[in-house]
């Protein structure tokens, strides 16, 4: 497999060239060949290149039939300033998979939007921070063809108990980037999963609010909660499903993972992809244990 790395959001610190050096090493020993963006290190200010630079480095990787996969490694806040410069044309005619998370969530789902592909929530610096045994582990699994280890995350239901549907969103923050724009999917019958790095009680509750007036509640058919970091470092009175309950009726399934996020032992998820999420018949206190999850491409 070869892997293009790119960066779409902020420009790495030059500092951090040791670390995406062992990044490229560690693929390498996956069996997994890298080719690196030619602006990937900040320059000016949080840019590693303008936004049409960033974008034709992209685009470049999904015209170069030697690429099998592409791997965003960036985070940040630039992003979404890609999107108007993307060929959605040629996206959607690649049999490419863009991975990405945090603020690659813009992109993730602005693809989703215009292509009808689904792209992976996920961050291949994962295999080198603190849980990088596990994550190479899971990794190895799914370049050996068994994605459930990478993909399956244990998860337990809030509300209802059965929820399917293709998976839109990620990081609360920048997927609300979308909002008003032609890059905003269509959320009719979705399931909606939020999770964030950063924010407590009134950072994500103004969010929530956003997504409120959007009409986002009246439409999508449930909610995946995954970790919110800093709220939850917070030890704060309210979860953020006591302040979810604020805009959502009583009957709609709502779950819980420990397994999405920005969390250094993070699993995969698709997006743009169909979940069924259903309780473990198997277990005496259903919800209270690992649930069973499958998806397919639609």
């Amino acid at each position: 497999m070869k892997a293009a790395l790119t960066v779409c959001s902020n420009g790495y610190d030059p500092e951090r060239e040791a670390e995406l050096r062992k990044l490229t090493e560690v693929l390498f020993s996956l069996g997994v060949e890298t080719v690196v963006s030619p602006h990937v290190f900040a320059v000016s200010d949080e840019y590693s290149a303008s936004d049409e630079e960033r974008a034709e480095d992209l685009m470049r990787f999904y015209r170069d039939e030697s690429v099998d996969v592409i791997f965003d490694i960036s985070g940040g806040d630039l992003a979404n300033g890609v999107l108007k410069y993307l060929d959605y044309g040629v996206i959607a005619a690649s049999d490419k998979e863009f991975w990405g998370y945090s603020d690659l969530t813009s992109v993730i789902n602005a693809v989703y939007a215009k292509t009808g592909k689904s792209s992976v929530l996920y961050s291949v610096v994962n295999l080198i921070r603190c849980d990088g045994v596990r994550q190479k582990e899971r990794f190895r699994a799914y370049l050996q063809g068994n994605e459930a280890p990478l993909f399956t995350p244990e998860y337990t239901f809030l509300q209802g108990n059965t929820l399917s549907g293709i998976v839109v969103g990620g990081n609360i923050r920048c997927f609300l980037k979308l909002a008003g724009t032609a890059y905003w999917p269509d959320l009719k019958d979705k399931i909606l999963l939020l999770e964030s790095l950063g924010g407590e009680s009134g950072r994500i509750s103004t969010m929530l609010n956003q997504l409120d007036q959007t009409g986002a509640f009246q439409k999508i058919a449930g909610v995946v909660l995954g970790t919110f970091t800093e709220y939850e470092k917070a030890g704060l009175k309210l979860s953020v499903y006591d302040l979810l309950k604020k805009h959502i009726p009583p009957q709609m399934p709502v779950i819980r993972t420990r397994d999405v996020g920005h969390g250094p032992d993070a699993k995969a998820v698709r997006i743009g992809a169909y979940y069924s999420f259903g309780t473990d018949t198997d277990s005496k206190l259903p919800g209270s244990s690992p649930c069973k999850v499958s998806f397919k491409q639609m």
